[in-house]
């Protein structure tokens, strides 16, 4: 039977391969130097990273916060100013509502006395008629002999423009 030679990489390794709580303890010592230095280098620099991440991190927590509260007063403005504009809104609504009752009530009365004056024309054209007839036929009733006293005349005027009125009317 042939014997199986260990396999070493290195003579190091096969130097120490014994002893393996040499080994351990060696690379114990090493890694405890090792935060020892890293430690003594940040206190002594006054650099910690740890507690610039935790000024950092809080710094954005206050930065999102007062955002966040910027926010919120931003939106109850944006809300108290549509308030505002829907209030002013329904006003003016309630304006023209008002507006249009007011003028179909104008333009109700304005058809009333549109009809009024064309009654009240008619009127007028229906004695301009009878007054250019009643002068038509003065001339004749003016050549019949009528004597009357200067008081008679006016009063006799008046109760034939009356009764002429009658007439037409």
């Amino acid at each position: 039977m042939i014997e199986n030679a260990p396999r070493s990489a290195s003579p190091i390794i096969a130097r120490f391969g014994g002893q393996p709580i040499a080994i351990a303890a060696a690379a114990l010592v090493i890694v405890v130097l090792g935060v020892t230095s890293i430690t003594v280098w940040r206190s002594y620099t006054g650099n910690a990273p740890e507690t610039d991440r935790v000024v950092a991190a809080r710094q954005l927590q206050a930065r999102a916060a007062q955002a966040s509260e910027q926010l919120v007063e931003k939106t109850k403005g944006l809300e108290a100013t549509q308030q505002e504009s829907i209030d002013q809104l329904q006003m003016v609504q309630d304006q023209l509502q008002t507006v249009r009752r007011l003028l179909a009530t104008q333009q109700a009365d304005n058809r009333k006395l549109s009809e009024q004056v064309g009654t009240l024309t008619e009127a007028v054209e229906g004695l301009r008629q009878s007054f250019a007839s009643a002068q038509a036929s003065e001339p004749s009733a003016a050549s019949s002999p009528r004597k009357r006293s200067a008081k008679a005349k006016p009063r006799a005027n008046r109760s034939a423009n009356r009764s002429r009125a009658k007439a037409r009317g």
